[in-house]
């Protein structure tokens, strides 16, 4: 009887949560799901057209570049964005004054929103009278065109990278703030210096928790929408088109919300496969301490 009402009191406080992800989660997805198989414009007409959504994902000439796109910032938030992170939160960690500065500076950009980041970094491209441009002129050089078909995606790359950086510092300090001191003073007796240190002690001992970092900047560049719309909406040409934004244009511009519906089961799929993957080939045995 106690076990049953000890079940019973769990599953009410369950409940809730477990209703909202239902709602908000499980819902959605499984009618995007259903609604992939139809040509459906949102409202009133609605078709059933079995895979042909399917068969023209694949050969969706704009799918293969933002396909490609994603990729690329997924490249370049798991090397860069993960790395810098670890970088300057090894380099925090090693400091006694103004660490709480530090992590404060570096976690800042996390708390500003994306569609204001966006803004200012569109009005840092602008031709006549950006920041950059500006600057430029200022040292008598000329102005540059920064959103260009070929360097368009690597600057709309550029704000994702910076405003993400400060989450994954945080979290790795954290992980290295829980490395016990007796094992770096063990090792500093042995004769370690600091790059060292942190080859061999600090990263495997925080393995687990930047495999973590890596997989969460994968499903994050998988998400990645509202800066890229600000500053590009895609263009020019399509230049910097990412998996979001092409969903979004399909889906609430075009109102082909059954296409819309097949592109984002391609971004869920996606995330779990590299996820799977990365999680598969970063194992390491469990490091206690």
């Amino acid at each position: 009887m106690k076990h049953y009402q000890n079940w019973l009191v769990i599953s009410l406080f369950l409940c809730p949560a477990l209703l909202l992800i239902v709602l908000f989660l499980y819902y959605p997805f499984f009618m995007s799901f259903f609604r992939s198989f139809f040509k459906w414009d949102g409202f009133f007409t609605s078709e059933f057209i079995g895979l042909a959504n399917y068969k023209r994902m694949f050969m969706d000439t704009t799918i293969h570049k933002a396909l490609k796109n994603t990729m690329y910032l997924m490249f370049l938030a798991c090397f860069i964005q993960v790395g810098i992170g670890l970088i300057i939160a090894v380099f925090t960690d090693s400091i006694s004054k103004g660490a709480k500065f530090y992590r404060t500076v570096f976690f800042f950009p996390i708390v500003i929103s994306s569609t204001a980041i966006g803004l200012m970094f569109k009005l840092f491209y602008v031709y006549d009278g950006g920041l950059l441009n500006t600057l430029l002129n200022f040292l008598n050089l000329e102005s540059v065109v920064w959103l260009t078909e070929k360097s368009a995606m690597t600057a709309v790359a550029v704000p994702v990278i910076w405003q993400y950086v400060g989450f994954y510092f945080v979290i790795l300090l954290t992980a290295i703030g829980r490395i016990p001191d007796d094992i770096y003073e063990s090792a500093y007796l042995d004769g370690i210096n600091g790059f060292e240190k942190t080859i061999y002690f600090t990263i495997p001992l925080i393995w687990d928790v930047i495999k973590v970092c890596f997989i969460l900047a994968i499903t994050g560049a998988l998400k990645v929408f509202d800066l890229i719309y600000v500053i590009t909406q895609g263009g020019p040409l399509r230049a910097s088109e990412v998996l979001g934004t092409y969903m979004y244009q399909k889906t609430f511009v075009d109102y082909r919300y059954g296409y819309g519906s097949t592109i984002a089961i391609l971004i869920v799929v996606l995330g779990l496969v590299i996820s799977y993957l990365v999680n598969r080939h970063l194992r390491r045995e469990e490091v206690t301490y």
